[in-house]
């Protein structure tokens, strides 16, 4: 009875890490979309609020490492429990640097609009708003295959970044282009150029969520690795 006792609570403990987890990921979600938001619009109210949030998902990350710590240390998981919450305390590393990257992209739109540089930096916008629509949807799949621990969500996800790498390679040609023809558009440009990066890391960092939700279901770790070109191999 002890045992099962034991079990159940730290099912229990488990899953209020785990959803606390997800509140920690609709947060950053939230913060890249109006990140994105102020940089396309300028407005330095939005940016504010958006890098003063980052703060919240600080605190969560910090209570969540430690509500992990307590976890391992009292219910002392063994296997199949331990990756679970070793691959848990990754998840929320990933979604702590996701917050950063979105502060960053607050900030460049705060300072633009100071420098009174927002109607190029709506052009700059343009230049990656695809690219930021393709990596707001990564994170929003990556968050649900680790909700659902969805394997096949989690292998289509990781493929994707490869797409991701592409248009970001493809965006800093153009504006380096931009800058060598126009050296006017050269602020503007690093505006944009940097944003485009820390977009970019975004979808690094989705990725790894999707792989750290490999771990938990199968016990492998796939970084490195030719894990989801075999996979989608054996799906064709």
């Amino acid at each position: 009875m002890t045992g099962e006792h034991s079990s159940k609570q730290y099912d229990m403990d488990l899953e209020t890490i785990r959803s606390k987890v997800l509140l920690m990921g609709g947060l950053v979600e939230s913060h890249f979309h109006d990140a994105m938001s102020c940089f396309r619009t300028g407005n330095v109210e939005q940016a504010e609020a958006v890098i003063l949030s980052d703060l919240e998902v600080n605190r969560l990350e910090v209570s969540l490492d430690d509500m992990c710590s307590h976890l391992i240390v009292k219910r002392q998981p063994a296997a199949n429990d331990l990756r679970t919450v070793v691959a848990t305390g990754k998840v929320i590393t990933d979604l702590e640097r996701i917050g950063d990257e979105s502060t960053k992209i607050a900030r460049i739109a705060r300072d633009a609009h100071a420098s009174k540089h927002n109607l190029a930096m709506f052009s700059g916008y343009e230049t990656v708003r695809v690219l930021a629509h393709g990596v707001a949807d990564m994170l929003h799949q990556a968050l649900d295959a680790f909700a659902r621990l969805d394997q096949t969500k989690a292998v289509q996800l990781i493929a994707q970044d490869a797409i991701v790498d592409n248009d970001f390679r493809s965006i800093m040609r153009n504006l380096i282009t931009f800058m060598m023809e126009d050296p006017s558009t050269i602020s503007s440009s690093l505006d944009a150029l940097w944003v485009a990066k820390a977009i970019e890391r975004i979808g690094d960092h989705a990725k790894n969520i999707a792989e750290h939700t490999i771990y938990i279901v199968e016990g492998r770790d796939i970084r490195h690795s030719d894990y989801v070109a075999t996979k989608q191999e054996q799906q064709n």
